[in-house]
């Protein structure tokens, strides 16, 4: 389980954030932070492995803040979600080594992208006593260049995502939906049926309507296959 730390001025905007969160597995939000100042008291008294900070907190700059989390819990991570679009402020984020930054209005597609990718990095993280090149290739967005015949993913499309559906398609005879899909990897139904989408435009998946007792028909997906 991953505990998670919210740390928002507006609690409007936290409460969103806590619903994106809760659509996916695997996470507990273990408190919310209006102010820098909470933000350290939860940190010190919780154990946590990722804070959502904003920039603009009433007490302390999000930038600045990082350097008192890191010193309270130097192995704490770092997703920044800010309206912040200034340079300088971008670029101090980056060389503090926050794991994403995403600009608000916060997307929830783009939102749960980010936190689908840190999960399944913490995960190879956490399960192996050496990092290999695949992995950093992966984790500093370098894996397309690791064979030039690789075809790179469209924008929107993260291979670390799609390798993960792919993986899932073969097993399933009789197909899956893209809201199936979604609770499988953790991500929207949006998310998925992009996903899935991409797939049959690049033909390595079909999809039929399959037609239920009430509503409207659901398209339900099943790898393509094989030809001599």
């Amino acid at each position: 389980m991953i505990n998670v730390i919210i740390a928002e001025d507006d609690y409007r905007v936290a409460g969103i954030h806590e619903e994106f969160l809760a659509k996916l597995t695997g996470l507990h939000v273990v408190g919310k932070a209006l102010t820098g100042k909470e933000t350290l008291q939860l940190i010190r008294k919780k154990t946590v492995d990722l804070v959502l900070l904003d920039i603009y907190m009433p007490d302390k700059l999000g930038t600045n803040l990082i350097r008192d989390i890191r010193n309270v819990n130097p192995e704490v991570d770092i997703i920044m979600i800010s309206a912040a679009t200034d340079k300088q402020i971008v670029e101090d984020a980056i060389r503090s080594g926050v794991f994403d930054y995403i600009i608000k209005p916060v997307k929830m597609d783009r939102f749960m992208e980010t936190i689908e990718k840190y999960k399944q990095t913490k995960r190879r993280l956490d399960a192996s006593s050496e990092v290999d090149q695949s992995f950093l290739d992966d984790y500093f967005g370098h894996a397309s260049l690791e064979n030039p015949n690789v075809k790179k993913t469209p924008k929107g499309i993260d291979p670390l995502t799609l390798n993960k559906i792919q993986e899932i398609l073969p097993k399933l005879n009789g197909g899956i939906t893209a809201e199936e899909m979604g609770m499988e990897v953790g991500v929207s139904r949006t998310t998925a049926r992009r996903y899935l989408e991409y797939l049959i435009s690049i033909g390595t998946c079909t999809a039929e309507l399959e037609y239920g007792i009430v509503g409207r028909p659901e398209r339900r997906y099943h790898m393509a296959s094989k030809t001599s």
